[in-house]
């Protein structure tokens, strides 16, 4: 398999699986439940929910698993949930792209051979 089409399978592979993703967060959120925070829920449910106190969140255009200024409670979840993918695909990506290894530019790699290849030298007796 030639390099060529290696980068090309590996782009074909990363653009389905984000147009999954982008589907699930969008359009699975339809149908998630009317329930998206369990712990809430169940403080609602056994009586002590009153004790909670207000998240850090909640000046948020996406806060409480919906968008800021969009009445439809199923839309405003799609878009938050759209924009939580792309969020955190900014954010893991940056970081990756600032902590991948890097062959240091005066250090040639195995690749970079003088000899074109990467085998050692053979000893001198």
């Amino acid at each position: 398999m030639s390099s060529t089409s290696r980068t090309s399978g590996r782009r074909r592979f990363w653009a389905v699986a984000l147009l999954v993703t982008l589907l699930v967060a969008g359009v699975g959120s339809y149908y998630a439940s009317s329930h998206p925070d369990g712990l809430e829920y169940v403080a609602e449910k056994t009586g002590f929910i009153d004790t909670a106190e207000d998240p850090v969140d909640t000046g948020s255009p996406f806060a409480d698993y919906g968008t800021k200024g969009v009445e439809d409670e199923r839309l405003s979840g799609g878009i938050a949930g759209v924009a939580g993918v792309g969020l955190t695909l900014l954010v893991g990506g940056g970081l990756f792209w600032l902590l991948r290894r890097r062959t240091p530019a005066d250090q040639p790699g195995p690749q970079d051979d003088a000899r074109g290849d990467s085998q050692p030298e053979p000893a001198h007796h």
